[in-house]
Formats: structure tokens, C-alpha cells, sequence
């Protein structure tokens, strides 16, 4: 595989990185090393993804790792976009905004509190990419982010590209319905529901709500487990507040904690395996089947 890998340094707009130590490549900071292909524009792309597949070669998409436990050791490579953002685009409010995936969710926030934009507010607090929180239509308790997209452009495995439109099928929670296996998501097309001064104070109170409630400024992957939405009843079952009832807050297991602040966040205070995670994430299910009889889905993936 590295002989594969290391041809790709003679394409312009392309860095491999073998054997890379990847701990800061997750927001969780496991111990992790693999080989990391950082690409830099469009074209870049497509060359990679169709090189990959003519070789044989799986690949990883890896953004902010802010939803993503990373292994110690991966048998695949991990691609990393890196495309220009021309700031310019934050002057002043747009219609609408055509931006790389690779940019992050922080920099729309605060353009957002700037500016007043109605609707961004949804992904305050968000330690993720574009692209990332597009893939997973990561959202808070004020929305998701798959509202606001209109248009998402990928590249296919065989280095094609595609431009999505969404509709009201593309998303459901946590959850896109359009990007395949090997596809990779480059760019994308967002809206705001109109200008509004409130949403300056909204972004900041919710900032403040979620430092206080949440372990922002511990190594973390965001919440380990989704809510389970029964669409019967219409009644979500809320997987941090059930682990808090069993009384598992603060529960450790090596370096690994359940946080004392929000029961579906696990903090890892020294140096994790990623082993260690699965196994604390397997004794929660277990005990959240046998206590609620709720199954509850991770929202990390792994």
C-alpha cells in the first residue's frame, strides 16, 4: 500500500504522510497512526479517489474527528480536504453561500453572530467541518443543519462529480440519504432564513448554556449515543438523561469517564485505546437495553 500511496506525491495538490501520529485528529484524542492523504483542491481530488480505486485501495474521509473514534493502527488511509476559503465571502451577508467542506463550523458561527443570520444558529457549539456535519446532518436542540443546505457537491470513488440537490428526502436525524461509500463530499451550498439582531444574543446564550452543561474543554467525540425518536409515539428517549438515572455520571473505566456534566459525553483524560472506548460503549448499551428497553444507536462512529 505505500508504494501505492507514494506515487500520489507527484500530483499537484496532493501530500501523503505515512505512518502519521493522528491523536490531534480527533477531537477525543486516542492514540492512533496511519497513513494521511491531504488534499488540496477539486481536481486533486478526483485524481485520488479514482487512483484509490483503480489500485484496490478502501479510503477513510476524515474531518475534525469530532464524531469519530479513530483506531490504534487502520488498514485503510484517511483522506483530509484542504481547499482555499476565500474570506471575502464574510464581508457582508450573502443570498446564499457556496463553500468548501473543509471550512469550519466555528468560522460560520461567528459570521453568523456578525451578522445576525437566521437559522445558523443550529450549529453553535459544533467542533466539526462543513462537510463533516453535512455527512451526519449534525445539529443542537435548536435544529439541524441539513435545513439550511441546498446544494452538495461530492466526488464518486471512480473521480466523478455530482451535484446533489436536497430536498426534503436527504436528510433525516443525524443521517444523510445521498453520499455513497467513497464518496466524498467537497463543496456546498447554503441559505439563511433572513437577518435577524436576536441571533447574535441566541448564539451567545446557547454558547453559555452549552460550556455549562457540557465537558466543551475535555477530549471528547460529542455525544456517544443518539436519542431514540419513536415515531408512534412521538416521544424521544434522551440516552444522556437515562445513563444519568442509572446513576452512571462520573462512572470511570481506565482513563475513560462518564462526564459529570452531560451523562452522554465520555471524557478521556489520559491515554485512551481505542478498545477502551468500545468497551465502556458496549457496557452502556447493555446496561441502557436491560434498564429502559430501549435500544439506543451510537451517534460516534467507529
Amino acid at each position: 500500500m505505500n508504494e501505492i500511496l507514494e506515487k500520489l506525491n507527484s500530483i499537484d495538490g496532493i501530500e501523503v504522510e505515512l505512518q502519521k501520529d493522528l491523536k490531534k485528529y480527533s477531537t477525543m484524542r486516542l492514540d492512533a497512526i496511519g497513513d494521511l492523504v491531504t488534499v488540496k483542491n477539486v481536481e486533486a481530488l478526483k485524481k485520488v479517489t479514482k487512483y484509490m480505486t483503480d489500485n484496490g485501495l478502501n479510503y477513510r474521509t476524515l474531518g475534525w474527528g469530532a464524531n469519530m473514534l479513530i483506531p490504534a493502527t487502520s488498514p485503510v488511509p484517511y483522506l483530509q480536504l484542504d481547499f482555499p476559503l476565500d474570506r471575502n465571502i464574510f464581508e457582508k451577508p450573502q443570498d446564499e453561500y457556496v463553500l468548501p467542506a473543509s471550512v469550519a463550523l466555528a468560522t460560520l458561527t461567528s459570521h453568523a453572530s456578525k451578522f445576525g443570520l437566521k437559522g445558523w444558529e443550529v450549529f453553535t457549539g459544533i467542533p466539526a467541518s462543513l462537510g463533516g456535519a453535512i455527512f451526519m446532518n449534525a445539529g443542537t436542540n435548536l435544529g439541524e443543519i441539513g435545513s439550511l443546505i441546498k446544494e452538495v457537491k461530492l466526488i464518486t470513488k471512480n473521480g466523478e462529480e455530482k451535484l446533489i440537490k436536497i430536498d426534503q428526502h436527504s436528510f433525516t436525524y443525524r443521517h444523510n440519504h445521498f453520499v455513497n461509500q467513497g464518496d466524498v463530499i467537497y463543496e456546498a451550498r447554503l441559505i439563511h432564513f433572513g437577518i435577524s439582531e436576536g441571533i447574535t444574543h441566541k448564539i451567545r446564550e446557547y454558547l453559555e448554556m452549552r460550556n455549562r452543561t457540557q465537558p466543551l474543554k475535555e477530549w471528547t467525540c460529542g455525544c456517544i449515543f443518539k436519542n431514540n425518536q419513536n415515531l408512534l409515539s412521538g416521544v424521544t428517549c434522551r440516552a444522556g438523561l437515562f445513563i444519568d438515572i442509572m446513576g452512571l455520571k462520573g462512572f470511570t473505566y481506565k482513563n475513560l469517564r462518564i462526564s459529570p456534566k452531560h451523562a452522554n459525553f465520555m471524557e478521556n483524560s489520559g491515554e485512551s485505546s481505542y478498545e477502551d472506548v468500545l468497551r465502556m460503549i458496549n457496557v452502556l448499551q447493555k446496561e441502557l437495553k436491560l434498564q429502559t428497553g430501549v435500544t439506543f444507536e451510537t451517534e460516534v462512529e467507529y
